[in-house]
């Protein structure tokens, strides 16, 4: 017996459209996951494995010690290597947007370890690197800080 597969929400997304930004990917009740777009998808330029860990790193920790923790359920890189999903419970989208500029000021400013950089809390701990982390976020920091579209929607055509 074969039934039928609904094609997911993000597969519906025309990603030769997306450019690098913000974005809510869905809404689920008070449920928002988020589409945190670092590069454009299917460019070519695809994000390695280091940036990716090592960003998840660090914007896992901030976001779960900023004004938002409490509400925030995930933060993690996409399989496409072009971004990183943020889902986020209660909150406006216009708060997570400050807070997200926000922790990317943070990441910029850091100074010592990448978190959770040891064997015993990571496990791949050698695969970081906070100089890789720090470029991805100056390059998204640029396109956050100029973000006009206080939509957050994704482009349609």
């Amino acid at each position: 017996m074969s039934e039928e597969i609904s094609r997911i929400q993000s597969f519906q997304v025309d990603h030769d459209l997306l450019d690098p930004g913000f974005y809510i990917s869905r809404k689920d009740g008070d449920i928002i996951t988020y589409d945190l777009r670092t590069r454009k998808p299917n460019a070519g330029d695809y994000m390695d494995n280091p940036t990716m860990h090592s960003v998840e790193h660090m914007f896992a920790t901030y976001i779960r010690n900023s004004a938002i923790k409490d509400d925030v359920v995930y933060f993690g890189p996409m399989g496409c290597q072009t971004g990183f999903y943020l889902v986020v419970q209660k909150q406006t989208p216009q708060t997570v947007f400050a807070e997200t500029l926000r922790v990317v000021e943070q990441i910029l400013a850091h100074e010592g370890a990448v978190f959770g950089a040891s064997r015993k809390e990571c496990g791949h701990y050698e695969n970081l690197s906070l100089e890789a982390a720090k470029i991805e976020m100056q390059r998204y920091y640029e396109v956050l800080s100029k973000w006009e579209d206080m939509t957050y929607a994704y482009r349609k055509e």
